[in-house]
């Protein structure tokens, strides 16, 4: 039975029993703590978290999904995969346990002449939570199995939770036996287990796990420690089964890597590098895995081109690259050293496109951008690899086993080598890597970058292109982008490093000018927008930013995605709306929260600055000190009732004459034209502007103040968030109060003076702590007083104080000179240290320095073997260091130093 079909059947099921099916949502997740959506349950988050009413009573979906922590492991073992399709079935508030049951064992045995799997009854055994005893009696009821074919398991494998206070419940599997081949006879039955025996994992294979969420969690330490407050008032139902996993069972093979959506690549691979899978021996192991990742990498890359993700050096952009570079690296290592994407990417498309029709719609765009980092790729590959070897061969010959640093660095500065590339070339020829010293040099460099982009931005070096492209387009661009988002528009001008271009190919960043634009230069605080730009040729331009280095012109500085742009071609520019409305949303928000300030604090708190950013902004403004918690809190007052007012906003050309006479503030040194643009929200704030804002202030939703700072004389900083991203810090801080409240065993408005007797009760204890340690460090005097060394006639005292600090290391030193015996001449020398850093007191009694000894020279020779310096008087003196693992060495040279004083008297 092809995948297809299995995932065919599995929607018929369910919905033939009442389901609706929902199609899989996009890869790509709004959840500030996932990355790609990695679980079939995902997008029904906000249903079992009850943020918001579920459409449905029961719903079914093929989801898919990525999963990245284990990239590494990706084709050593048959079990990690990244891309894979999880199916669910899930009841909210409907069926519960019995009714997942029956549905879930009803589609496995169905035969397949039904519309079932068909899976032999005597290969499945159930599994449950070892503390649900319902769980067990319904399976005995449902599938008519005896109890000892029912498996008992711990928290760790059978109990779901999300990792936080909220739902969570016990689960049963399905597991799969796949005979003695691969795993060991014998009883697998009732006795009680935590885990699954590692050694039985291959042979009972999960298949489908049901999750019955019927408790509220309180406090989630780990995911087997936690507390169950109650139950949930509407019991959930959220099924995970793995298309593949069952895929494999049902085509007869012998792991995910060999079903038929996946093996064709694999088969291709071969027909290319002339090697076979499952050759064996240990070359053959080795081929296999490389398979296994082209394999992989090759379907997973595919996918998430095709929800939208672009190589890149973050985030989601950085796993992509990842993913692709691993793949043509695994083709070169296989012996096979032409493009190799261009000949695997299709068989994989070929595979899924049945289900997934996106991809033969869009593949001109999936497969451009695919290519285009296999061939930067392949470049990086030919440079970086012989300097690689030579710098690796360097190492092995001067006996080291790490490559530095500054060689990881190198490489990936000049030659685009990507650290996890040279961690897993160096881990290939035994060799481990400083990375330590490559992220210190990563961080420097990109310290200057900033700096140098913050000196250069909005300007070529040569001011000259500029002005000769502005010349020959004879007039200002044209911004259409107070009415539209897309405008059509023709190329004007093109400027790259060597100054006015005629024309830029694929995979060049160069700067475009248009006759006319929707894209807003950034100015005035706000960010610039982004989109692409389509042209008549075919050609299409990813926009980065827009600036306006000089006047009339407006810049985009654009990567050729793919053809060729040349000047005179036409096409549409596009901004991307969604960025557009958050920054014209945090820009209104701005001009709220100015004119707040002035209310509240007069009008001298003038702005001096700001950044409007999707779903942020940055606020600084004048004021001669720090701006009280009460004003704060009256401003977000008085902006969140405005916006519940849901106030219009418009904007105005007119004279500067007339704005101010309108009441329109200026901003000190923004620069105007006679006629200026006017934006008013309301009647209320009105300010002088060129930005873009929101319709209404209702549209934003709600601001939140996160706080306030000094960013030098006179100037503060408040930082803010607008819609949506006010809305999520908000839910994370209820939530946080939530968990405070539920540790602390108060209500919220009782959390303050309970923290404050929580800190105050710490500094007392820390205090006594203090004491105590001071007692024992000074209780320990007398007895070494007591076993002075005789070093010539002179009682000296050497001894390491470990953990204490330079005020420790002096009252100990002076009061074990002062146990020494009267008369007698003494030389106490004590090292101690705190948080790695060395500290030594030297004290002299008086009768040491009658013999010419002095605490001022003997700390100076302890000082030097600690790396540092030192000085005082000559009864005593002080000095510190870097290097504490010396400090045996420096008492030793201190009483080298007083036997050499003594012997010369």
């Amino acid at each position: 039975m092809d995948t297809a079909e299995i995932r065919r059947r599995f929607l018929a099921h369910f919905e033939a029993n009442g389901h609706h099916a929902v199609p899989s949502a996009p890869l790509l997740v709004d959840d500030p703590n996932l990355l790609f959506v990695n679980a079939g349950m995902v997008p029904f988050k906000p249903y079992f978290l009850g943020q918001e009413t579920p459409r449905w009573n029961r719903a079914v979906s093929v989801q898919k999904c990525v999963r990245t922590p284990d990239i590494e492991d990706v084709g050593k073992t048959t079990r990690h995969g990244t891309f894979f399709e999880m199916c669910g079935n899930f009841s909210f508030g409907d069926y519960f346990k019995e009714g997942a049951i029956e549905l879930a064992w009803d589609l496995v045995t169905k035969s397949r002449a039904d519309g079932g799997w068909g899976l032999d009854e005597s290969r499945l055994w159930p599994s449950v939570y070892v503390d649900d005893p319902e769980a067990v009696a319904l399976w005995r009821k449902v599938t008519g199995l005896p109890d000892e074919r029912i498996v008992r398991l711990g928290k760790k494998e059978n109990y779901w939770s999300m990792g936080v206070p909220g739902p969570g419940g016990p689960c049963s599997e399905i597991l799969y036996d796949r005979g003695p081949d691969y795993g060991p006879d014998g009883e697998f039955t009732t006795t009680q287990r935590l885990e699954m025996p590692t050694n039985l994992e291959d042979r009972y294979l999960e298949i489908w796990n049901l999750v019955f969420m019927q408790d509220e969690l309180s406090a989630v330490r780990s995911k087997d420690d936690f507390d169950i407050s109650g139950s949930l008032p509407k019991k959930n139902i959220d099924t995970g089964m793995g298309l593949e996993r069952v895929a494999f069972l049902l085509q007869g093979k012998d792991n995910m890597y060999e079903i038929d959506v996946m093996f064709p690549v694999i088969e291709k691979a071969m027909e290319l590098t002339g090697k076979k899978y499952g050759a064996g021996g240990q070359q053959g192991h080795e081929d296999d895995v490389r398979l296994r990742v082209v394999a992989d990498h090759v379907r997973s890359s595919m996918m998430l081109i095709g929800d939208g993700v672009t190589p890149g050096n973050e985030a989601r952009g950085y796993v992509l690259r990842r993913l692709l570079r691993r793949a043509v690296r695994s083709m070169r290592l296989l012996g096979y050293e032409d493009r190799a994407l261009p000949e695997l990417l299709p068989v994989s498309r070929d595979t899924m496109s049945e289900t997934y029709g996106e991809l033969q719609r869009d593949w001109e765009r999936i497969s451009s951008v695919a290519y285009a980092e296999e061939d930067a790729f392949r470049q990086t590959l030919r440079t970086g690899t012989t300097i690689f070897d030579v710098a690796a061969q360097g190492a092995k010959a001067g006996g080291q086993t790490q490559l530095s640093g500054t060689k990881a660095f190198a490489l990936h500065d000049t030659y685009g080598f990507p650290i996890d590339l040279t961690l897993e070339m160096a881990s290939e020829q035994g060799l481990s890597v400083d990375e330590e010293g490559f992220r210190r040099l990563m961080t420097e460099q990109r310290d200057r970058a900033k700096a140098d982009a913050r000196a250069k931005k909005g300007q070529h070096s040569d001011a000259h292109s500029y002005r000769e492209v502005s010349d020959a387009i004879g007039q200002a661009v044209e911004f259409t982008g107070y009415s539209e988002v897309v405008s059509e528009a023709t190329v004007r001008g093109i400027v790259d490093d060597s100054g006015v271009a005629s024309s830029a190919r694929e995979g060049d960043e160069v700067e475009l000018v248009l006759d006319r634009t929707p894209f807003y230069a950034e100015g005035g605080g706000q960010l610039a927008d982004q989109g692409v730009i389509e042209l008549g040729n075919g050609a299409r331009l990813q926009v980065l930013d827009v600036q306006s280095p000089i006047r009339g012109l407006v810049v985009h500085q654009v990567r050729v995605l793919s053809g060729e742009v040349t000047v005179g071609l036409t096409g549409q520019a596009l901004v991307d709306i969604e960025r557009r409305k958050s920054i014209s949303r945090a820009h209104t928000a701005t001009h709220m929260v100015h004119k707040a300030f002035r209310e509240a604090l007069g009008d001298t708190a003038t702005q001096a600055g700001s950044e409007n950013a999707p779903g942020r902004f940055r606020f600084d403004f004048s004021a001669t000190g720090a701006v009280p918690l009460s004003a704060m809190a009256d401003v977000e007052a008085r902006v969140n009732d405005l916006v519940l007012a849901d106030l219009g906003v418009h904007a105005e050309i007119m004279s500067q004459d007339e704005a101010r006479k309108s009441g329109a503030m200026a901003l000190f040194g923004e620069k105007y034209g006679d006629e200026v643009r006017v934006v008013s929200v309301g009647d209320w704030a009105r300010e002088l502007c060129g930005g873009t804002h929101a319709g209404r202030s209702g549209q934003l939703g709600v601001i939140k103040l996160l706080g306030e700072s000094s960013i030098g004389s006179g100037v503060r900083r408040v930082e803010a968030l607008v819609g949506s991203d006010a809305y999520r810090f908000l839910a994370r801080e209820h939530t946080l109060v939530a968990q405070l409240s539920e540790a602390l065993k108060a209500r919220p408005e009782e959390l303050p003076e309970r923290v404050n007797d929580l800190v105050e009760r710490l500094r007392t204890a820390e205090k006594e702590i203090e004491r105590v340690r001071v007692q024992q460090l000074l209780a320990a005097a007398g007895e070494l007083a007591a076993q002075a060394k005789d070093v010539y006639g002179v009682a000296f005292v050497g001894h390491r104080a470990d953990g204490a600090g330079a005020g420790d290391v002096r009252k100990l030193a002076l009061d074990i000179r002062g146990r020494l015996p009267h008369g007698a001449p003494g030389v106490v020398a004590i090292i101690g240290s705190s948080n790695g850093k060395p500290a030594v007191v030297v004290a002299v009694n008086d009768a040491a320095r009658s013999w010419g000894l002095s605490a001022n020279a003997l700390v100076k020779a302890a000082a030097v073997a600690l790396g540092g310096s030192g000085g005082g008087k000559d009864d005593v003196a002080q000095g510190g260091g870097a290097d504490v693992s010396n400090a045996d060495q420096a008492l030793v040279d201190v009483e080298h130093e007083v036997g050499r004083a003594a012997t010369q008297r």
